[in-house]
C-alpha cells in the first residue's frame, strides 16, 4: 500500500476537519487557522521521521488536530489568568511592553514545564509555590501523607533544577 502524500491528506480530509473544529471551537477562523496549523505538523513528522506513515489517516489527523486544540485552550486559559492579574496590578506600576512579553513568555514557558510533571506531583507544586500552603496542609487538602507531599516537591523541584529548555522546543 502506498503512502498518501501531505497533499492528497489535505484535498481528502481537509473539509470534515474544518467542520470538525468549527464544532469544537466555535469559531472558523480559529478552526481554518487549526486546520492549516495540522497539516503543517504532519508535514514537519513526515520531514524529520524518513520511516513516517499513516495507517489510519483520519484518527492520526484527527489526533495531532485535538492535540492542537488542548494546547489552544490552554494557553488561551494562561493568557486569561494572565490578563487578570495584569489587571490587578496598579496603574503606577504597570510594566513596559517588553517586560509584558518576557513575563507571558515565562509564564508558557513555566506552564509546558509543569505540564511534565505528574498531576499530584504538580498539585502539591503549585498549592506551595502559589497559594503558600504549608505541606501540611496540601497533605490535608489532597489527604496524602505529609512524607508523600515531601517526595512531591523533591521530585518537582528535581524536575524544575534539571529540566532542559531543549526538550522544550520538541
Amino acid at each position: 500500500m502506498s503512502q498518501p502524500s501531505v497533499d492528497s491528506l489535505y484535498k481528502d480530509n481537509q473539509p470534515w476537519l474544518f467542520n470538525w473544529l468549527v464544532k469544537k471551537l466555535g469559531c472558523q477562523h480559529r478552526a481554518e487557522d487549526l486546520t492549516h496549523d495540522t497539516f503543517v505538523r504532519i508535514l514537519q513528522t513526515q520531514y524529520k521521521q524518513k520511516e513516517f506513515t499513516i495507517e489510519q489517516p483520519k484518527a492520526y489527523i484527527r489526533t495531532v488536530a485535538n492535540g492542537l486544540v488542548v494546547d489552544y485552550f490552554r494557553k488561551k486559559s494562561l493568557e486569561k489568568a494572565y490578563q487578570q492579574a495584569l489587571n490587578e496590578i496598579p496603574e503606577l506600576t504597570q510594566l513596559s511592553e517588553e517586560t509584558l512579553y518576557l513575563l507571558k513568555e515565562t509564564l508558557e514557558q513555566l506552564d509546558r514545564l509543569l505540564e511534565r510533571l505528574p498531576k499530584r506531583v504538580k498539585s502539591v507544586f503549585l498549592y506551595s509555590q502559589l497559594d503558600g500552603l504549608t505541606y501540611a496542609a496540601i497533605a490535608e487538602k489532597l489527604g496524602i501523607s505529609l512524607r508523600t507531599v515531601k517526595r512531591d516537591m523533591q521530585q518537582a523541584y528535581i524536575h524544575c533544577l534539571t529540566f532542559s529548555w531543549s526538550e522544550d522546543s520538541e
